[in-house]
């Protein structure tokens, strides 16, 4: 179906809905061209049928094609019997960005690069499927589940107590029961800590190549020529299996509430109901093992750069922060309090938000949206401004515009290995294929989705940083 949009703001694009509920995109004219290409322009005005859906279904400028929501869709209702969909936040529940930082410049570790990444890949296990090295037992698994990353530092010597400062909710969501998880999803995850996982998981080291404001990349620790980590992963099989289930009993159970939805992956129920408060328990547990499973790939790479570079002073690698998307969270705006999914979207905070750290209050939430291996990634801080815009949230990477099938048929694999080579990119992967899924030619243009954001006033740019080493999963 085509829709008609009409430009109501900088870069922002109203679908004409035939009178129902608004549904808008962030977006310039090249990227609305690109989001054209599949469903998730119909996937946004679906979203618009949610029962107790408050003000606009959004689409970031990476929006594709997903599961129900397109990834990239943010939608937010009201409380307390606005409903909750599992396809509004995703499979991979709390997929999610940490960026690392270290003292040391792209020259002290040029030397060590590709020992460096062969050395990850053997402590960093990555792929479909894959366990890990640290095998917890029922009963580590449902305090994971329960506690969060918190766990993962004091009880299990996984990391900092500083990094829970700089981790978005500390790394742990309050309303998390480890019993409303199956079983089959705990068999799943309880050997997956410390696992990459495959398609578009990543650890790259990157150089800080350009600062758009220096008074604000101080702030959070950023100088030009600094070398980063950033890490990009989530809950693994066993965040999918939570959706998988909780997706089969909502569309099961949405006639004893009386919901109707145009597309079946929409399923939700009241957020009030049993099965609502079941799924957003569960959801809750699968977010705190994604934020543990990137507290453990953290202290996988601090491991490794400590036996590599011990000889420099500023190996140590410091948390920047860690910024969470496909999630569902409990938010105020003025006296509504509402139910926020982002699907392939991060919060935004602005400054004088009391969740934002209190060294960065001032500045702003830190957000992260990722390249593709050959492409530069962006720190952001989010804005006063994006909080009445895009219920504060923000893209969380640049957004595919072609499929993994395509292009695997478009891109040779080990042709991407050499061209990368060539710009001096040094990249694990465990196979050809699954790296020419990943190619740069198969997303959109991160400057051009970067400075969508920017411009539309959701949040604004730091630092631009660019990969000399890729891990991929």
């Amino acid at each position: 179906m085509e829709f008609e949009l009409r430009q109501i703001g900088p870069y922002l694009h109203e679908i004409v809905n035939g009178g129902r509920a608004p549904a808008r995109v962030f977006a310039d004219a090249e990227l609305i061209a690109q989001i054209r290409r599949d469903r998730s322009l119909q996937q946004l005005v679906n979203v618009t049928s949610l029962p107790g859906l408050y003000g606009a279904a959004l689409g970031m400028p990476d929006m594709h094609e997903g599961y129900g929501f397109p990834v990239g869709g943010v939608a937010a209702t009201r409380l307390p019997d606005g409903v909750i969909s599992p396809g509004g936040i995703g499979f991979d529940i709390n997929c999610g960005v940490r960026l690392l930082a270290s003292g040391l410049r792209h020259e002290e570790i040029a030397p060590s690069l590709r020992a460096l990444v062969h050395e990850m890949s053997r402590a960093i296990p990555t792929g479909y499927g894959r366990g890990g090295h640290l095998a917890l037992t029922p009963r580590e698994l449902d305090r994971v589940l329960n506690e969060g990353s918190g766990y993962v530092v004091r009880e299990l010597g996984l990391g900092l107590t500083r990094d829970l400062e700089h981790t978005e909710s500390s790394g742990s969501l309050p309303g998390a029961d480890a019993a409303c998880v199956s079983e089959r999803a705990k068999q799943r995850g309880h050997d997956q800590l410390g696992t990459l996982g495959g398609g578009n998981h990543f650890v790259e080291i990157q150089v800080v190549d350009e600062i758009f404001d220096e008074s604000v990349a101080a702030a959070l620790g950023l100088f030009a020529g600094q070398v980063t980590v950033l890490i990009h992963s989530g809950s693994r099989g066993l965040g999918h299996q939570v959706c998988t289930d909780y997706v089969q009993l909502m569309d099961a159970s949405m006639a004893a509430y009386d919901i109707v939805v145009p597309d079946r992956q929409l399923a939700c129920a009241p957020l009030s109901s049993p099965d609502g408060q079941r799924y957003f328990a569960a959801m809750c547990a699968a977010a705190n093992f994604g934020w543990s499973n990137r507290q453990v790939l953290a202290h996988r790479v601090r491991e490794v750069l400590a036996r590599f570079l011990f000889r420099h002073p500023g190996h140590e690698l410091r948390l920047v922060y860690d910024v969470a998307h496909n999630t569902a969270k409990l938010e105020r705006y003025g006296s509504v309090e509402l139910c926020v999914h982002r699907k392939g979207a991060t919060r935004a905070f602005g400054p004088g938000e009391p969740e934002v750290p209190a060294d960065y209050r001032a500045v702003g939430q830190p957000v992260f949206i990722p390249g593709s291996m050959g492409t530069a990634s962006y720190v952001l801080v989010g804005t006063a401004a994006a909080k009445e815009r895009s219920w504060a949230s923000a893209c969380h990477g640049a957004g595919r515009a072609m499929s993994r099938t395509v292009s695997k048929q478009m891109v040779r694999g080990s042709e991407l290995r050499k061209s990368l080579a060539t710009h001096g990119i040094a990249v694990r992967c465990p196979s050809n294929a699954e790296l020419a899924e990943e190619a740069p030619s198969a997303y959109k243009d991160v400057e051009r989705v970067v400075d969508v954001i920017e411009r539309a006033g959701v949040a604004r740019k730091i630092a631009r940083l660019v990969p000399i080493a890729v891990l991929k999963g």
